[in-house]
């Protein structure tokens, strides 16, 4: 069963249920609340049972200042308790968080045999009379309205806190990085929006792109910025000429799809980008694709003494640029001619080795969605939000039907920029780290902070909404190390 993340999470079970190795198992030590561990601090141990209401005292301080802050909360007692079960889902509803109950369903006999294995056994009828009201507690929190109500049984491996993946039938749209789709349902392309190489940028890129094939990503995706972008990093930091870089990588002899993400039109002629995609494809045995959108940032433009035209104009420039370029890869050297757009000769050698992807960035409703569905191989959204990759797919082949195109032409991806860690416990170091002074529950919800399994759990929702390539990054991706930390996703 899914468990939400973040929520408050109670356990309820018997003593010697295994509450406390499940909660170790899933969660960080600071997100679990026990009260066996507060009687340990407050009193003589883990057993003292004088110090329950100093150490009760203190789980609901503690309880009440985490869920306040919005972090999961895993509280660790009995759990046996209506009143206290009630007051904490209270709070959980004050909060605007997930409640859970977590029932542990350990045999009897498997309990009464754990407890009299500890240095301090619960007497028997004690234990006894927690069993059966183990009993009675399943039938209660079914009518006490919490959002989530999982039983685990730890006679054998309990799953973990995550939505088991789900592969589609069919992603409905031609991928754009190939063959390697993970088992979640989509292909996962790597982009690199920072580049912190050091003394030697040559050696880190391709570093970089070789741990990418080895993970066994679909692409490799660079960044199109004259200056890097605020949310990425400081106006200082490096950002390389992305076609020239692409094209070093070239002879690698990877299996990598190479290409942009995305290619301002208002920079770039579409006509030079052409002849730029044709090249990197014939170097690359055809992996070659482009991302275009319409350019949103002024302050580059400004600074490199390129105009900056209204956003109407610059969606009309977008439109007419990809048309540009489907003339000058398509056979022979003919003149062109439509609506408003005229080439004398389309001479562009060498042509590319095979189809160029054409990506359109940008979830604009009434104008960029609807150049994706006449013009485009696909429509990179960004952000990957169920809700709204559900609302834009929706309006994507609305345009799609108008014009007369089937929806399945046009492939759904999207830009997604979260924080990977190798467990819970490194998740959350990387979240405290790259924070700064935005709350760490905001910061870890707002970029889907979770391990690779967390993670892998997303994509295959998004599979389901029809997204066929995840285009990912994380905000401290610095070497070929962490590339390989990120394998997991691309199985």
């Amino acid at each position: 069963m899914s468990i939400p993340d973040p929520a408050l999470v109670v356990l309820v079970g018997a003593s010697a249920s295994g509450k406390s190795t499940w909660a170790a198992r899933h969660y960080r030590a600071e997100e679990v609340v026990s009260s066996d561990a507060l009687r340990a601090v407050v009193g003589s141990g883990a057993n003292d049972l004088d110090a329950s209401s100093d150490a009760f005292a203190l789980l609901e301080a503690v309880v009440t200042a985490r869920l306040g802050r919005g972090l999961t909360t895993v509280v660790d007692t009995l759990g046996l308790d209506a009143a206290r079960r009630l007051g904490w889902l209270r709070q959980a509803r004050t909060a605007g968080l997930p409640a859970v109950v977590v029932l542990l369903d350990a045999p009897d006999e498997q309990c009464r045999s754990r407890n009299a294995r500890r240095d301090r056994p619960l007497p028997a009828p004690v234990l006894a009379a927690q069993l059966r009201r183990r009993v009675d507690v399943a039938a209660e929190v079914a009518d006490e309205g919490w959002d989530v109500v999982a039983e685990v049984s730890t006679a054998s491996a309990p799953p973990a806190p995550t939505a088991a993946p789900t592969r589609p039938d069919a992603l409905g749209a031609a991928s754009v990085g190939g063959a390697r789709t993970a088992s979640t349902g989509v292909e996962v392309v790597l982009q690199l929006s920072r580049f912190p190489w050091g003394e030697d940028p040559m050696a880190w890129v391709r570093s970089m792109a070789l741990a990418a094939d080895e993970a066994g990503f679909a692409g490799l995706a660079l960044m199109d910025h004259l200056i890097q972008i605020p949310q990425v990093g400081r106006a200082w930091d490096p950002v390389p000429d992305p076609w020239v870089t692409l094209g070093s990588l070239a002879s690698l002899g990877t299996g990598l799809r190479l290409g942009t993400l995305v290619t301002p039109v208002t920079f770039r002629w579409p006509g030079v980008t052409a002849k730029a995609a044709a090249t990197l494809s014939v170097l690359t045995g055809g992996r070659a694709f482009v991302g275009v959108g319409a350019g949103w940032w002024e302050r580059e433009h400004a600074a490199f003494d390129l105009p900056f035209p209204p956003a109407a104009q610059r969606l009309d420039e977008l439109e007419r640029g990809i048309r540009v370029m489907r003339a000058l890869w398509a056979p022979g050297t003919k003149p062109y001619s439509d609506a408003d757009l005229l080439l004398p000769e389309t001479t562009c050698y060498p042509r590319p080795a095979g189809p160029v992807p054409v990506v359109v960035g940008g979830g604009g409703e009434r104008r960029t969605l609807r150049i994706a569905a006449e013009l485009g191989d696909a429509c990179n959204l960004v952000t990957s939000d169920p809700d709204v990759v559900r609302h834009k797919v929706g309006v994507l082949r609305g345009h799609c039907t108008d014009a007369g195109r089937d929806p399945a032409e046009v492939a759904v991806t999207v830009l997604d920029l979260p924080v990977v860690g190798r467990d819970r416990d490194d998740v959350w170091r990387r979240v405290e780290r790259l924070r700064g002074r935005t709350a760490a529950a905001t910061y870890a919800k707002r970029t889907s902070a979770g391990t690779v399994a967390h993670q892998r759990g997303r994509h295959a929702v998004l599979a389901g909404l029809g997204v066929a390539t995840v285009f990912l990054t994380t905000p401290d991706l610095a070497g070929p190390d962490d590339v390989l930390d990120l394998a997991g996703l691309t199985t």
